[in-house]
């Protein structure tokens, strides 16, 4: 694997939902999976499940092989994690390394980069499952990219080779972008979750499956009639991305 291939060796830190996805989708898209860390036998097998064949390693060796390190982590965990690998040099200089954390960019990475490494952050649009089904979803989402000018490129190509769509978020609008974020997620969740309830409480079997076309439809068209109200995305730091779905890098 080298980098003038276009082709790159992928490391993946964190077995949760996030990681193994994004994994497969670069996979699908020719990049070579070098391995994976995952701590708990959940996470193990939703890796071996979605990467077939990926050795499951220690945080160190994945470092040590990848040419593109993906922190799929807590976004709790990043700062301490990072700055403890950069006390081992573990970090190398030229590797990419992009965290997924919605409330923060680059700085996060900066005793990575401080070392060498090329730092971004991305971080994708969507609630994950976990499973293949996320691999569909990735194809309609947008995924925030955040990296320093020379390198946004790069983040941006990644996207598009998972099969998003890039937006540039600026590094001090993270914290904001997550904001948004947050609020659409759990406040779908507690709706529904409300909804399901009320049905329950007067003995109707299958809720659920009575809400989605509801709640799929009305989610829709307020998604619509705010892309016709045509917002200013850029009172929030968001920029048009340079790179499309439809190319690749």
């Amino acid at each position: 694997m080298s980098r003038q291939s276009g082709r790159l060796g992928v490391g993946i830190i964190g077995a949760g939902r996030v990681g193994p996805v994004l994994g497969a989708a670069l996979a699908g898209a020719g990049h070579a999976i070098v391995g994976i860390a995952a701590v708990t036998e959940e996470n193990r097998d939703r890796a071996r499940a979605m990467l077939p064949g990926v050795p499951i390693l220690d945080i160190p060796q994945v470092i040590e092989r990848a040419e593109l390190v993906i922190l799929a982590i807590p976004e709790s965990a990043l700062e301490s994690l990072v700055a403890g690998l950069a006390a081992t040099g573990a970090w190398q200089p030229g590797q990419l390394v992009l965290h997924t954390a919605p409330g923060l960019g680059c700085a996060v990475l900066a005793p990575a980069t401080a070392a060498g490494a090329i730092p971004l952050a991305v971080h994708p649009a969507m609630d994950f499952t976990g499973t293949s089904m996320d691999l569909a979803r990735l194809r309609d989402s947008y995924c925030a990219v955040t990296a320093p000018t020379p390198v946004l490129p790069i983040g941006q190509a990644l996207v598009v080779e998972m099969g998003a769509e890039p937006v540039v978020v600026s590094e001090a609008d993270r914290p904001r972008y997550a904001e948004a974020i947050a609020t659409a997620t759990s406040f779908s969740a507690a709706i529904v979750g409300q909804a399901v309830a009320l049905l329950e409480g007067l003995g109707i079997e299958s809720p659920g499956a009575i809400l989605a076309p509801l709640v799929r439809s009305s989610v829709e068209n307020a998604l619509a009639r705010a892309s016709a109200d045509t917002i200013d995305l850029s009172s929030l730091g968001f920029a048009e991305p340079e790179v499309h779905g439809e190319e690749s890098s």
